[in-house]
């Protein structure tokens, strides 16, 4: 197999983006290497509507998005590897790939950007007690048997967890003719989008129940039904509150986790609050050469977000081939959170390479009303703005400017929500 100068590991949207992009900014000798038979990644599955305000202006599905970006690969004649795994990644950049047509083969390219996106959080990371009978999925799955496989998972449905895949996997299964009991979540508040909750939950009176699990599941061969409870802070199941409710299907959408096998293994740097690697407003990792954005980094919940930050990754990518890329003549300075707020990205900056702006991303711990987000530099206050709304669910987003950066010089970015 021939060598690339960049390889882009995934053809999902965060993939396809940052190869166009790359392509776009002077680099064509471009491989995607994506594990599944065809482009596009999990949009592929995600039939509703929804997608494209902003990075198309119109509202698309998930296909017709993939779709878009599958007809820039192929404009631009970009290479690319269907139902290949990449098995390792070194620091040195090596790409080993294993493939049924081509075997064992690796690549020796000068830049890669990790677009692996992420994956669910199955039920043995729940410990949750029962039998271990058919009829348990993740939503993802079940949207997958759903929309792809034209197979129906179940008739009565409880959905635990909140996340944006199972609200959406709520309101499919209604539309199917099957019947939702309710959704279970935890927490004291939703991780989806609000408005999923309203489309999804309150247009078809599914009851959503907070700080509520599944403390069993019950059933031989196939599930009959799920034991209930509210927890109290601790997450503990609280004594007496517990029901019983039928049903032949438990769908879990309990959150996400970044595909980082990868990024160990090439000895990048991780985050231990997004659990991805950690980048700079550059969206390059610890590793020089090797760039990360979309999913593997942090888990988004708007597709135009994963294309906005594939982009940058792709543009530098592009840059670093081209010995375009300006090794920066400072320290990095770390952006962290604040009170109110889980974590942040890029987690540094370069003040002498930073760009003339840099939008942040975050999310908050709580739910919150008419709120404030501050970005404060060395203690220094350079941006306020007023939020009428927050919500963990949903990623936050705020610019800062080279122009503050240059006149403080600060050691510290910080983010923080004030009430």
């Amino acid at each position: 197999m021939k060598d690339y100068d960049l390889v882009v590991i995934g053809g999902g949207p965060a993939g396809l983006a940052a190869a166009c992009q790359a392509y776009d900014s002077g680099v064509t000798s471009i491989l995607i290497v994506e594990r599944d038979q065809v482009l596009g990644g999990i949009l592929n599955q995600c039939i509703h509507n929804g997608f494209g305000l902003h990075m198309f202006k119109e509202e698309l599905t998930g296909p017709e998005y993939a779709e878009r970006y599958i007809e820039m690969v192929r404009e631009r004649g970009i290479d690319y590897l269907l139902d290949t795994m990449v098995i390792d990644l070194s620091m040195d950049k090596t790409v080993t790939l294993m493939s049924r047509k081509d075997g064992l083969t690796q690549i020796h390219p000068k830049a890669v950007i990790l677009a692996m996106g992420c994956r669910e959080r199955p039920r043995g990371a729940l410990n949750t007690p029962g039998s271990r009978p058919s009829g348990v999925f993740t939503a993802g799955t079940a949207q997958r048997l759903m929309n792809i496989d034209n197979y129906m998972p179940g008739h009565r449905v409880v959905i635990l967890g909140s996340g944006d895949i199972g609200l959406i996997m709520a309101r499919r299964m209604i539309l199917e003719g099957a019947e939702v009991v309710c959704v279970a979540e935890v927490m004291p508040f939703s991780g989806g989008l609000k408005r999923n909750i309203v489309q999804c939950l309150d247009d078809y009176d599914i009851p959503l129940y907070f700080n509520t699990t599944i403390t069993k599941i019950v059933g031989q061969e196939r599930v009959t039904g799920v034991w209930l409870a509210e927890v109290d802070d601790h997450m503990k199941a609280i004594e007496g509150t517990e029901r019983f409710i039928e049903c032949d299907t438990v769908l879990l959408s309990v959150g996400l986790i970044p595909e980082n096998e990868l990024t160990w293994k090439a000895g990048i740097r991780r985050d231990p609050l997004t659990k991805g690697a950690a980048v700079n407003d550059r969206w390059m990792s610890s590793v020089p050469g090797i760039f990360a954005c979309g999913n593997v980094l942090h888990v988004h919940d708007l597709v135009d977000n994963v294309s906005e930050e594939a982009m940058i990754a792709g543009r530098n990518a592009a840059l670093y081939i081209k010995d375009e890329f300006t090794d920066p003549s400072d320290e990095p300075v770390p952006v962290t959170p604040g009170d109110g707020v889980t974590y942040t990205l890029p987690q540094h900056i370069n003040l002498s390479t930073m760009a003339d702006e840099v939008k942040l991303s975050f999310r908050v711990r709580k739910t919150s009303h008419l709120s404030s987000v501050v970005v404060t530099m060395d203690g220094e206050e350079v941006s306020r703005q007023k939020k009428h709304a927050l919500a963990p669910g949903q990623m936050e987003q705020v610019t800062i400017k080279k122009e503050d950066a240059f006149r403080i010089k600060p050691s510290q970015i910080k983010i923080r929500v004030e009430d």
